[in-house]
């Protein structure tokens, strides 16, 4: 699906905005872990999106073993001076998903929850499914789901409920669309966001019924947002309190949250898309810096964090190593192993009718490489998100790509693709 289409938005950016853009470096850039010459060629690759008017700014960072290099192109606005920084905070969008996923095996490990156990014990408003008859009927049309949604269904994404996408899709010919819509719950994009607390988000969401039977299909985001009042179910804090303390705080990632004070606010770069009729970048009015000034009604665990280049370096670098953050232990190996291992059959990753999963299963939270392609060998995982961000994992590379941006089609545009394949090639 054309992200551009769902994440409808339009602004041109000229070759100004390469003016005080920068970089910085863990480590020398010519080091054998990471190469001169591939970290110039990557540079110059997205400074030209930048001076062609396809980025507004970027800040990227590729790591191979001890070596890490962090790049800053462009600026925060079209229409202002200020440069990106290497502490400039971004809507991480999808991206907040894996973060989910590995706060949910945290409660796997200490017992509170177990990966083929029912939701219904904590979630009882899940209880007793009906599935649609099909997928276009009236809601009354259902039949009894053949068993209950487990804990792992939601890590997998196929809990039987989530974004329809098809060729011809047109959301007034599906009922399920308009009553999800009509209770406000936000099953697909993100803003604007949804009213309602934990709590009265999954009453509403258990009046509805599935789309799929659990377990058969995988479809996308809405189990995301499950796992966001499940998980505060289980640990018995909210969900922004117990990330902070069991994964945040430990990780060092003390600028990444569901709102921000004021001063890192003030400093979210512009949100921009293409106008598909004048294929020039334009603002995208959408997420404003004062949002996140304050907590939200519902913390989304699908696509709510925002966080900058090194604090999600902590997190992608603990998935490297295993689960091992600066010498602590923060997940067990086998915990990671699950994360990062496909979990879908061929049939499903087949059926899944999303264009970003060809090649690619799906983990606990993010997507992984079941086939060889132009980036990596299989077992390269990690995740996009619809606001301009990307981020993978090579362990065959030992490799880490992270690519933060707020241009919606950094990823339908091919730069994302561009980005991950220069990036796989400073090895």
């Amino acid at each position: 699906m054309d992200r551009r289409a769902l994440l409808t938005g339009a602004g041109a950016v000229g070759a100004s905005l390469l003016a005080g853009s920068g970089s910085a470096s863990a480590s020398p850039s010519g080091t054998p872990g990471l190469p001169r010459a591939g970290l110039a060629r990557l540079r110059e690759a997205m400074a030209a999106r930048i001076a062609g008017g396809e980025l507004v700014g970027i800040v990227y960072a590729v790591a191979r073993g001890a070596a890490v290099h962090v790049e800053t192109l462009g600026r925060l606005s079209l229409d202002g001076d200020e440069p990106m920084r290497r502490g400039t905070p971004f809507r991480l969008a999808s991206l907040t998903k894996p973060i989910i996923g590995a706060a949910t095996m945290l409660l796997v490990e200490e017992g509170r929850l177990a990966l083929d156990e029912p939701v219904d014990r904590l979630l009882p408003e899940l209880a007793g499914r009906r599935v649609l008859a099909r997928i276009d009927g009236p809601l009354d049309e259902t039949v009894p789901a053949t068993r209950p949604i487990t804990v792992e269904d939601l890590l997998t994404f196929r809990m039987g409920y989530g974004m329809i996408f098809e060729p011809t899709f047109e959301p007034e010919n599906y009922p399920i669309i308009k009553a999800a819509n009509d209770l406000r719950l936000v099953m697909s994009v993100p803003y604007p966001p949804t009213p309602h607390g934990p709590d009265e988000w999954i009453r509403l969401f258990g009046t509805l019924p599935l789309m799929h039977q659990p377990g058969e299909r995988w479809q996308y985001n809405a189990a995301a947002r499950v796992l966001s009042v499940l998980i505060a179910r289980a640990s018995g804090q909210s969900l922004p309190d117990f990330l902070r303390t069991r994964l945040l705080r430990p990780l060092g990632m003390r600028r990444t949250g569901f709102w921000l004070p004021a001063s890192d606010a003030a400093r979210l770069p512009g949100m921009y898309a293409t106008n598909q009729e004048t294929q020039r970048l334009e603002p995208w009015p959408v997420s404003p810096p004062s949002e996140w000034t304050r907590p939200p009604a519902f913390p989304d665990g699908a696509a709510g964090l925002a966080s900058t280049i090194d604090d999600f370096l902590a997190f992608a670098g603990m998935l490297r190593a295993g689960g091992v953050h600066r010498g602590r232990r923060l997940l067990s190996a086998e915990s990671v192993r699950l994360l990062t291992t496909n979990h879908l059959t061929p049939e499903q990753v087949a059926a899944a009718g999303f264009f970003p999963l060809v090649g690619r299963g799906w983990g606990y939270g993010m997507a992984v490489s079941v086939a060889p392609d132009e980036i990596s060998e299989p077992g390269r995982y990690g995740w996009e998100g619809g606001f301009g961000t990307a981020w993978h994992n090579d362990p065959n590379r030992d490799l880490t790509a992270i690519a933060l941006t707020q241009t919606v089609d950094f990823y339908t545009s091919g730069i994302a693709a561009e980005f991950q394949r220069l990036a796989a090639d400073t090895c």
